[in-house]
């Protein structure tokens, strides 16, 4: 039953690098697919297509600063912690990664069609980003009530 814990601690250290990689791979894809579509369609603004496109690939670097928080050695004690706090917040930037994505393919889409509103049409990704950093800002103060083993 120990060895059991002491996996589960090692999981929650990778989680949130992991699961924040794959949101991020997720939500940088279903956006890339979008720019390269625009492109197709219009003859200027490739660069910022470009650039939302890439918007989801902060998740897995705080997903990377939180697996960084939560490095230490671990044992029975602090696995439990470190499991709940490592797999929850990966979910969360996984999430939060894959629809941003979503969101930035729906600017890049709107925009197309009328350039305009770009910056307006980019805000919805950006509320989307500010749940990534709460999730992010509240693995990390928590990471610090756990005991360093």
């Amino acid at each position: 039953m120990n060895d059991f814990v002491i996996v589960l601690g090692w999981i929650g250290l990778y989680a949130p690098m992991a699961l924040g990689a794959l949101g991020s791979i997720m939500g940088c894809a279903i956006a890339g697919q979008a720019a390269i579509g625009a492109m197709l369609d219009t003859d200027s603004g490739y660069g910022r297509y470009v650039g939302v496109s890439a918007m989801p690939s902060s998740q897995v670097i705080y997903g990377i600063v939180v697996m960084f928080t939560l490095n230490r050695t671990v044992t029975a004690e602090v696995s439990p912690g470190l499991f709940a706090i490592g797999v929850l917040s990966g979910i969360a930037l996984m999430f939060s990664a894959i629809y941003q994505g979503q969101c930035c393919a729906s600017a890049i889409h709107a925009s197309k069609a009328k350039p305009e509103i770009f910056g307006l049409s980019v805000a919805p990704a950006a509320i989307v980003e500010g749940f990534a950093v709460f999730a992010f800002i509240f693995a990390l103060v928590l990471s610090a009530n756990i005991p360093q083993g």
